[in-house]
């Protein structure tokens, strides 16, 4: 289908597939937590419906850009998404990731610091820190103003830098799957792994659980580069990635005005 109908529709269908993703995805973590961490979202359920709602929205809003790279891709020919695995050198292929996730990485980090001035906190990205702690289901639980700056970035350099259409699904598979993993309350990953080498430039739940805590620092999505260059890495979080005890006055989100200020 080609001209506006097909954009439109496009458009809808890749609305759908990001929404029904979310809530394939992160049901399936939250209902992990549910037999790994039995209590740990008890009290939460209010918050849990605010963050679906949010995320469904969102949703709608990651899709329509993808909906057009799809349209293009396949009506036009317009990215630079490419099927035939030797267009490119073998090599290009893990170079063509890595590439993408630095980049979106770069972009989150700046756009994610940005958000945490007071005006941007206070308009945008409070309702994402509404959930605290964050659950399963917060990954995409974004005011829309906020959903817009994450929802253009890959849609961008698919128009910009060839990616191989698997390469494409693994970027998408990692971003999906350490956006929930990040947000659960728990750590995923082994001890040794978190707090070994690796851990030490890629951010998991112990990390960006601390970012949820104190509200600054911890700014970086897939690796701590950026924090650890500008000084705004603040270290890992409980070992579990539950903070400590907190009473129900402590458990409600600061004024957005002061979390901003603690960046």
């Amino acid at each position: 289908m080609t001209g506006q109908p097909g954009l439109i529709a496009s458009a809808l269908v890749m609305s759908v597939i990001v929404g029904v993703r979310y809530l394939l995805t992160s049901g399936a973590f939250a209902l992990a937590t549910r037999r790994v961490r039995p209590g740990l979202y008890a009290g939460l359920s209010r918050q849990m419906r605010r963050e679906v709602g949010w995320s469904l929205l969102s949703a709608l809003l990651y899709g329509i850009p993808a909906g057009v790279v799809a349209w293009g891709w396949q009506a036009h020919g317009w990215t630079r998404i490419y099927t035939d695995v030797q267009a490119w050198p073998l090599w290009y292929l893990p170079l063509s990731l890595l590439l993408y996730l630095a980049v979106h990485d770069t972009w989150f980090y700046w756009t994610h610091r940005l958000m945490h001035r007071p005006w941007w906190f206070r308009v945008a990205h409070a309702v994402h820190h509404d959930s605290r702690p964050p659950t399963a289901w917060a990954a995409m639980s974004f005011h829309p103003w906020e959903a817009l700056t994450g929802a253009l970035v890959i849609p961008a350099l698919v128009f910009l830098v060839p990616i191989h259409v698997a390469a494409l699904g693994c970027v998408l598979a990692i971003m999906t799957l350490m956006g929930v993993t990040n947000h659960m309350g728990w750590e995923l990953f082994p001890r040794r792994i978190v707090e070994g080498r690796m851990g030490r430039w890629i951010i998991t739940a112990t990390h960006h659980q601390k970012h949820h805590d104190v509200y600054r620092g911890n700014y970086g999505l897939y690796f701590r580069f950026w924090d650890r260059l500008c000084g705004t890495d603040k270290g890992l979080g409980r070992w579990d990635g539950v903070p400590p005890d907190q009473d129900a006055q402590d458990r409600r989100p600061p004024r957005p005005a002061a979390a901003a200020r603690r960046q």
